[in-house]
């Protein structure tokens, strides 16, 4: 007999909340190879590109990243599904707005590709039960859980604003969890009387719309008091941070999710963790002092559409100092962007290659004042073009922006680009925030990583 998915569910939230709460690293790293001997033994030769390379360990398995899961997208999933019924699935859906329909058991859906190649995810029944319990184990505080369990209160209310809705995400609803989405598509005028209305408890969207929504609470047009305020698929910059806060009067915590995965949360003391619970990590370290790093996947979680040492271009900034929390899975300081969004620029003298990670431009366009609204920035060589959204005059922001952007060259000892100054542009609804972007590094550098 077929159990209910809400049991099922639960009992994925009860072994996560409470049973893989591991303090200790080394038990957390020995669980972890038992779960990973297990899959590698039992999951991977079900995909014919695994069968026909067998392995032993997870170092012995080549390195992927998302051009190859979409080239050989049959050969290493296990359902023999091709890439694209897939696509004709999820872009039916993207185009429809419709995202009910599944190919055959499977969910499909779309990643927005502002990496530049769009993926493809499918994701079966298990799966989605699955990462339903996983990721309110890890994403509820302790003063919600009340809501889902005792039938005596209210359900718990959930918005979420995403620019696809997907089977995965309507998993969340249940007698327990009234779930609603939010298309971003529409934008954020048509959400804001049903918000009213259904007054949510948890509040979910990308720290763009957040911060739309913390507008809307100042204009007075908006009157909601969620007592849970989570930031997905974008980087949570401080200035976000802080205008959501002042808005909704609590911390806003992160989601790290991925199409390759439900891979980071925020724990109560605020801290964001990698799920290592679900994921093995191994870090492709950036910098000789092992701070900043590129994620190597495994999911050994997933049965379907296997990610195995699948390399994502962001960049992670470790924490310094382990968690007051005492979670043994590891602290991350930041999300600080893509492999992208890394700047080069020559040193003086040497021409060798300088790397510029996308937090100190967020650092020095803060530091030019309140009256830059908003910006982006594109690298093209030795030219840096920045859009600027700016309050009161804007030659005098414009002045400020450079002199600090002249003191970042000079600390760093770098040859200073040509700065070209212009309008910043809204995305267009749905679409990614990308403040810094790298079109091209300067030719002639040396030492490039």
């Amino acid at each position: 007999m077929m159990l209910p998915d809400s049991w099922i569910a639960a009992v994925h939230f009860a072994r996560t909340r409470w049973c893989l709460d591991f303090r200790d690293r080394a038990r957390l790293e020995a669980w972890q190879q038992v779960r990973l001997q297990r899959f590698i033994r039992e999951v991977l030769p079900r995909a014919p590109y695994y069968r026909r390379r067998p392995a032993k360990a997870l170092a012995d398995i080549p390195l992927m990243d998302k051009a190859t899961m979409m080239a050989e997208f049959e050969d290493r999933n296990t359902c023999g599904i091709r890439l694209d019924k897939a696509l004709d699935i999820g872009l039916e859906a993207e185009r429809t707005r419709d995202f009910r329909p599944l190919l055959g058991d499977f969910t499909v859906g779309l990643s927005s590709g502002t990496s530049g190649n769009r993926g493809v995810f499918l994701v079966s029944r298990g799966e989605r039960l699955h990462w339903a319990g996983v990721l309110l184990a890890r994403a509820l505080p302790q003063h919600l859980l009340g809501r889902l369990f005792l039938p005596w209160v209210p359900a718990l209310r959930v918005a979420f604003f995403m620019r696809a809705n997907s089977n995965l995400y309507a998993t969340l609803s249940s007698r327990r969890i009234d779930f609603t989405f939010h298309d971003l598509m529409l934008g954020v005028e048509p959400a804001v009387p049903k918000l009213n209305r259904s007054q949510p408890d948890v509040l979910v969207g990308p720290p763009s719309l957040l911060r739309a929504l913390a507008a809307e609470i100042r204009a007075g047009r908006l009157d909601i008091a969620p007592s849970h305020v989570l930031s997905v698929a974008d980087v949570l910059e401080d200035s976000d941070r802080a205008a959501i806060h002042a808005a909704f009067h609590v911390p806003t915590h992160q989601l790290y999710q991925a199409t390759e995965g439900f891979l980071g949360y925020t724990c109560e003391r605020g801290t964001l963790h990698l799920n290592e619970s679900c994921v093995h990590i191994e870090p492709d370290w950036l910098d000789a002092g092992r701070s900043r790093f590129h994620p190597i996947v495994t999911d050994f979680s997933r049965d379907t559409q296997l990610i195995v040492r699948y390399r994502l271009n962001d960049v992670l900034r470790l924490a310094t100092e382990p968690c007051a929390c005492g979670r043994a899975e590891l602290a991350i300081e930041a999300i600080e962007g893509r492999a992208d969004e890394v700047l080069y620029l020559p040193a003086r003298g040497t021409g060798q290659a300088v790397l510029i990670y996308p937090d100190l431009i967020r650092r020095t366009m803060l530091l030019a004042g309140p009256e830059v609204r908003e910006f982006d920035l594109v690298q093209d060589g030795m030219f840096l073009t920045l859009g600027l959204l700016t309050e009161g005059e804007r030659s005098a922001a414009v002045s400020r922006v450079a002199a600090e952007f002249d003191a970042l060259w000079r600390t760093l000892g770098v040859c200073p680009p040509t700065m070209i100054f212009t309008d910043w542009h809204m995305p267009p609804p749905g679409g990614k925030r990308r403040r810094v972007r790298r079109k091209s590094a300067p030719e002639g550098l040396t030492c490039m990583p």
